[in-house]
């Protein structure tokens, strides 16, 4: 009898699978998308309805092919990609492409675990076409954007340059966040701390509170008022608060406190999370440790609840147990099919299993188990102690805090400092003694660079992108150069500043906020068959080929040539604007425009102990829009240059071959020369006298 095929997306996830589904099946991997737009064109027809043109990812063949054998060869075919908008897109071009006349059924597993397995097969479902074309618009909408916008930055930025609908918005909230930190103007202020002693001797600290000291002067002026006032306790106000436990993980959050705790990139965090997904061993066989870690909810099944809440009766006792489970809303619904974050079995204690980890592997499972265990545990309470003393005409303040049950920091800790000093028992009319005033001058302080978590959480609030693709996002922006990371926060470079620059001139809604969000937000919508997708795209095209064609005109300007006496417009080059005759060709006349934004830093040539074999001169690395260059300090007597790869290394260029075809122009030689991409066209030798060119003939 016909083996059933299992496809999933990788061989870590098809392993731990294979152990539960027994021998008759046959679990396969895919290696995440077999099937894509094309890479090397823009595979999208706008004329006929946004029709993509789906092709083979190069190097994917070979597994397309035996899955398809494997396919043909099966009685049922199981899809079991990962549960979102890819996993569905991936079991859809799969269906569509090497299961024709089979029959084939989708399965969610939202946990790796025996009966989660058992479950999600009994349970099988057909595509879901809301979601594939929730994907699918995602899919165009950016390649929509990054294929129209880059040739544009090309010309007028620099080549090897890209835009995207979320990434560059990325980059524009980075810059935002540098202007404000530039424009900020620091205020003074005082702090002015009583250092005071209780008739049992114990020792307090009371602030000046009610009263803004903006400066020495006045700082001076209340100490001598106060040096010598009796320090009596006015009022005193002891309440209990309790705190409750956040919920179990979403991505986003996971990918902030594996930032701030562990100091983990959104890559690393999201690589070892599908580690601990797909199923590790634990000594009693391999197993998902925890369920799908790409989630916008914090929805947690009911069976997992009545486990923790078990666990945490026997481990912890009855008093740390809430008499209802604990219930936590989503912001956020679209993805409200999948669970929080949470380990598979809350009775692996991350200890249990520390020997079979790897200690990345272990961190992440520790903070994942500890926050989804406390999520359920008993608020903790908290006595907060508020003292106000009266000293003359000012008031200061003393505050303190004592636990009286741990509740759920027994297992997350308190975020109060261990050594923070204990308030001492106090009265109305207790007579405290002045040991001496501290006062102390400060500054406001500008606010802070982005880290990846803080970028990320700003990300997440502000509705952009997903939280699947804040570390692809983060990743991106870094490569391509917009923005650098300095001891842990983000800092946007010339190039990031200048293509952001020109993109907010010119394309507006593509670098506008709230307009990226509401797309996300219409994304989700289609996912939830309540917006047409080509509706969408159709839409989203009518704004943006508006942009498009404006991006390409130059802009008026009052200014006049001073050569010819013709209109002045406005272009762009390298980033920068600048005047230029309209009367051109005709006219070249061209002006400077003054940079009037401080954040782009102009880069000074770097000398190299490389010498001109031409005159003798020192090189000098410059910087133009295709990237770093040798150019000669002779220049412009001297106009020797030479190319520079990307690690800084001389790019030597080979003479040029003579041909046998002669200059129809001029009559001289042509050359076989190379451009810059490896292309080999022909150019006459009598350059620059003559400039013809041409490409190089096709062999028959």
């Amino acid at each position: 009898m016909a083996k059933s095929l299992v496809i999933v997306e990788s061989p870590a996830k098809a392993k731990t699978i294979n152990r539960y589904l027994g021998s008759g099946f046959t679990v396969k991997a895919s290696m995440g998308h077999i099937i894509d737009l094309p890479a090397k064109e823009f595979g999208v027809d706008i004329e006929h309805d946004f029709k993509p043109k789906y092709v083979v990812i190069k190097g994917k063949q070979k597994i397309l092919k035996e899955l398809a054998a494997q396919a043909q060869a099966a009685s049922t075919v199981y899809l079991a990609t990962d549960p979102d908008r890819e996993g569905e897109a991936i079991s859809w071009h799969l269906k569509n492409s090497i299961c024709k006349n089979k029959k084939v059924l989708r399965v969610l597993l939202h946990e790796i675990t025996s009966s989660s397995v058992k479950s999600a097969f009994d349970n099988t479902l057909d595509i879901q076409m809301d979601k594939v074309n929730a994907q699918q618009a995602r899919r165009i909408l950016d390649r929509v954007v990054g294929y129209k916008i880059s040739p544009v930055l090309w010309k007028t930025v620099g080549r090897n340059l890209s835009a995207g609908r979320v990434q560059s918005v990325t980059v524009r909230i980075i810059i935002d966040r540098e202007r404000e930190i530039q424009k900020f103007k620091p205020e003074e202020y005082w702090s002015i701390i009583a250092d005071l002693e209780t008739s049992a001797c114990e020792n307090l600290k009371a602030k000046l509170s009610k009263i803004k000291v903006t400066n020495k002067a006045q700082a001076d002026k209340i100490s001598e008022d106060i040096k010598n006032a009796k320090f009596v306790v006015s009022k005193t106000n002891v309440k209990t608060q309790k705190r409750t436990a956040s919920p179990p993980f979403i991505t986003s959050s996971l990918q902030q406190e594996a930032s701030s705790k562990l100091r983990f990139s959104s890559t690393r965090t999201m690589r070892i999370a599908q580690q601990l997904y797909e199923g590790l061993e634990t000594g009693e066989g391999t197993a998902g440790l925890i369920t799908y870690m790409r989630t916008d909810s914090v929805r947690v099944s009911g069976e997992a609840v009545n486990a923790v809440r078990n666990y945490i009766k026997n481990k912890y006792g009855e008093q740390y147990l809430p008499s209802k489970p604990n219930f936590y809303k989503s912001k956020k619904t679209a993805q409200d099919a999948h669970e929080a974050i949470r380990p598979t079995s809350a009775s692996r204690d991350p200890e249990k299993i520390k020997k079979f980890l790897t200690d990345d592997q272990f961190k992440l499972y520790r903070l994942i188990w500890n926050k989804f265990v406390a999520s359920q545990i008993a608020p903790a309470a908290i006595q907060l102690t508020v003292v106000e003393i009266q000293a003359g005409d000012y008031i200061f303040t003393a505050s303190g805090s004592t636990v009286l049950f741990p509740g759920y920091m027994a297992i997350q800790g308190n975020n109060t400092k261990e050594d923070e000093p204990k308030l001492p028992p106090l009265k109305e009319g207790d007579i405290l003694k002045l040991l001496r005033l501290l006062p102390e001058q400060h500054f406001t302080k500008p606010p802070s660079r982005y880290t990846e978590g803080t970028l990320i959480r700003t990300l997440d609030e502000k509705g952009i992108g997903r939280p699947s693709t804040y570390a692809p996002t983060i990743n991106t922006i870094q490569n391509r150069k917009y923005v650098t990371k300095i001891k842990g926060f983000f800092h946007p470079t010339n190039t990031g500043v200048l293509t952001n620059n020109f993109l907010v001139e010119k394309f507006s809604d593509i670098l506008d906020i709230k307009f990226t969000a509401d797309m996300e937000s219409l994304l989700d919508l289609i996912e939830n068959g309540k917006k047409d997708w080509l509706n969408v795209l159709k839409q989203f095209y009518a704004h943006f080929e508006k942009d498009l064609m404006q991006a390409g005109t130059p802009e008026k300007s009052n200014a006049k040539c001073e050569k010819c006496g013709s209109s002045m417009v406005i272009r762009w080059r390298f980033g920068r604007k600048f005047y230029a005759c309209s009367a051109f060709p005709k006219c070249r006349q061209t002006k400077a425009i003054e940079n009037d934004d401080p954040l782009i830093k102009d880069i000074p040539a770097q000398e190299t102990e490389y010498k001109c074999e031409k005159c003798g001169s020192p090189m000098l690395i410059r910087t133009s829009r295709g990237g770093q260059f040798l150019a000669c300090s002779s220049y412009p007597k001297c106009k020797n240059t030479k190319s520079l790869d990307k690690k800084g290394k001389i790019v030597e260029r080979k003479p040029p071959e003579e041909s046998d075809q002669v200059c129809e122009k001029c009559g001289s030689k042509m050359l076989i020369k190379t451009n810059r991409r490896g292309q080999k066209f022909l150019a006459c030798s009598g350059y620059p006298k003559c400039r013809n060119a041409k490409p190089l003939p096709k062999l028959n």
